[in-house]
């Protein structure tokens, strides 16, 4: 009996684990069959209304750097509050519920009202991470990204600060579907490069790439300057990111996104100390004489190479990013005189008195005895016009004719000793004069000169003497007239000017593909018959500032010394006539370094308004070099 009653146990047992197997079996076979068979609509259908898109991300831009590695244009992170709608979508439906009425809204009104849901939704979630500032995107914006984009992040607080990084971090846990996140920034340090750097546009759509982007976020081209010019180095590799989609434009998830390549970084001959000095002065004459447009170069009479160059007044690049209002730009189009202008390179202006080095030393090379003593009766008549000298009457050589810039000594030696027009025009095309220089291609003009042909004909006496003072048929850039200087301190060589020293990676280990743009590239060589012109040039030039009756005497500098020439242009505008004042000059005069040239529309005179101006600048060289000396003890 109890073997049998063993055996039933054991029976039981096997029936029972039996039973147990087969029913987990038959469970398994049902779910599969229920995912495999019964489902598999639903996951074809969900296959059919996903899709995956590419999105664009834009690289770090390159930064723009003076000779020393100090910025002039880079790239900063900002923080940016972004808001991801798919997460959202919850909210506003149950906000959609509140607002439903008895009254059935046109479809015109529900989606008015759709588009205003959804923007006080987002503002009340912003409200509740206490930041002081507001939501930076309107209800109309919204609703474009909304339409267009609502896979990607939506921008509603940028630039945020550091309290309200730390206020976001310490809140954010209240609310769905915003996230902090860093992008890069365009930044422009310093005001005085404006011209020379450009500045950046919105564009999103390059012609050169070859991907079918889907999507792509926000990106910036150059629109003016080097910005522009160096375009393809600065702007990078962008990287990208695939989104998974729904039917309703909604993410899903996406893959991990192939990073981007930072830009390249544009070194530049500019010393950004220089550079700003150079603005500070020029800003401060411009006050003192109650004009308010002028240029200063400094270039290295060695090589060409760019040292400085500002122009006033000057707009903001940062404005321009991530986009300049409708007021600020109309603003800058009209305003007179316009900030957008660079004027030295871009404007062209009557070069007055400093074009007497260009016809002194026309005079010199076709035989001008520079000691031969000429009375000048204080006004020169040519036929019925009288033209007045600035100089008081006596007799005057070279030297002091060009010192105190005797309008009647040059116009005698050009009419009366036929030291005239064919000579001058022949002398200022050996400068280049009436060309451009390939600096800035968009931003350059090349002037006016006329050419032997055009003084051959229909050319009267009067037409001479505006010419070898200056005037008339002429204009010229500061550029121009810095090249012009840098030649007659270096002994003769006309050089390519040049700004862009070298394009480098970003990262300094980094040497391979560095772009080097080489130095004292020479255009061309003055061809002199004489072998003292310049040297007689130089020395008028050193008079004009160090001697007595000199009118450049305002930028002299003790220690320092300095070789310029003043100059004053008559512009008879019709209802607006005003004088155009510059100083060429270059120093020191015993071993030439630095050309400094300064212009100012409506100033008083050069020597009042623009030698003191470049005596500043001359005295932040001066400190610069002396800083440098010390540095490197």
């Amino acid at each position: 009996m109890d073997n049998h009653s063993d055996k039933v146990k054991i029976d039981s047992r096997v029936h029972l684990t039996g039973g147990a197997l087969l029913a987990g079996m038959t469970l398994l076979l049902v779910g599969l069959w229920y995912v495999q068979v019964a489902t598999a609509l639903v996951y074809v259908k969900d296959q059919e209304i996903q899709s995956m898109r590419t999105v664009r991300i834009p690289a770090v831009r390159g930064s723009i750097l003076d000779k020393h590695g100090s910025p002039i244009a880079h790239d900063t992170p900002t923080f940016v509050v972004n808001a991801y709608l798919e997460e959202l979508r919850p909210h506003f439906r149950k906000e959609w519920r509140n607002h439903r009425t008895d009254r059935k809204l046109s479809p015109d009104e529900s989606k008015q009202l759709e588009i205003q849901i959804r923007h006080k939704v987002v503002k009340q979630f912003i409200e509740m991470l206490r930041l002081d500032q507001p939501i930076g995107i309107t209800p109309s914006k919204m609703e474009s990204h909304f339409t267009q984009q609502r896979a990607l992040p939506l921008p509603v607080i940028t630039n945020l600060s550091d309290t309200n990084i730390a206020r976001f971090a310490e809140n954010s846990w209240k609310v769905p579907g915003l996230e902090l996140e860093a992008t890069p920034k365009r930044l422009y340090p310093s005001p005085s490069t404006a011209h020379l750097t450009g500045h950046l546009m919105r564009n999103n759509y390059r012609s050169e790439e070859k991907l079918p982007y889907n999507y792509r976020l926000p990106d910036y081209a150059g629109k003016l300057g080097l910005e522009k010019i160096f375009d393809e180095y600065l702007s990078g590799q962008p990287g990208t990111r695939a989104v998974q989609v729904n039917n309703l434009g909604y993410r899903q998830g996406q893959s991990t996104p192939v990073a981007s390549q930072p830009g390249s970084n544009v070194v530049l001959t500019l010393d950004l100390t220089i550079q700003d000095a150079a603005m500070k002065a020029l800003e401060k004459g411009l006050k003192k004489c109650g004009a308010k447009a002028g240029s200063a170069i400094v270039m290295d009479v060695n090589s060409g190479d760019i040292t400085a160059m500002v122009s006033a007044p000057v707009f903001d690049p940062n404005k321009f990013t991530p986009g300049i209002s409708h007021a600020l730009w109309n603003q800058y189009l009209t305003n007179r005189p316009s900030p957008l202008l660079f004027r030295a390179t871009q404007e062209r202006y009557p070069p007055g008195s400093i074009f007497k080095i260009i016809s002194g030393l026309a005079a010199l090379e076709n035989g001008l005895d520079p000691n031969k003593l000429i009375e000048s009766t204080g006004s020169f008549r040519i036929g019925k016009r009288l033209i007045k000298d600035t100089a008081s009457p006596g007799q005057y050589d070279f030297k002091r004719a060009f010192k105190k810039s005797s309008n009647y000594y040059f116009i005698h030696q050009a009419v009366v000793e036929g030291h005239g027009k064919e000579h001058i025009i022949q002398m200022g095309k050996q400068f280049h004069l009436g060309e451009k220089t390939g600096l800035l291609p968009e931003q350059e003009t090349a002037g006016q000169f006329p050419s032997i042909e055009r003084v051959r004909n229909n050319w009267s006496e009067g037409d001479t003497a505006n010419l070898c003072i200056g005037q008339g048929e002429i204009t010229v850039t500061p550029l121009q007239m810095a090249l012009m200087t840098s030649a007659i301190a270096n002994g003769g060589t006309i050089y390519h000017p040049r700004l862009v020293d070298r394009i480098q990676s970003p990262n300094p280990n980094i040497k391979e593909n560095t772009i080097t743009f080489s130095s004292a590239q020479k255009r061309s060589q003055l061809f002199m018959r004489r072998t003292d012109s310049l040297k007689i040039i130089r020395e008028a030039m050193y008079a004009d500032v160090a001697e007595d009756e000199g009118t450049g005497q305002s930028a002299m500098i003790p220690g320092y010394n300095i070789c310029g020439k003043t100059g004053t242009a008559e512009v008879k505008k019709p209802g607006d006539p005003h004088k155009i004042t510059w100083f060429a000059s270059f120093g020191p005069y015993e071993k030439p370094e630095y050309t400094v040239i300064v212009m100012v529309e409506r100033g008083v005179s050069g020597g009042k308004t623009c030698a003191p101006i470049a005596r500043d600048i001359y005295k932040a060289i001066i400190s610069s070099k002396r800083k440098g000396s010390m540095a490197r003890k």
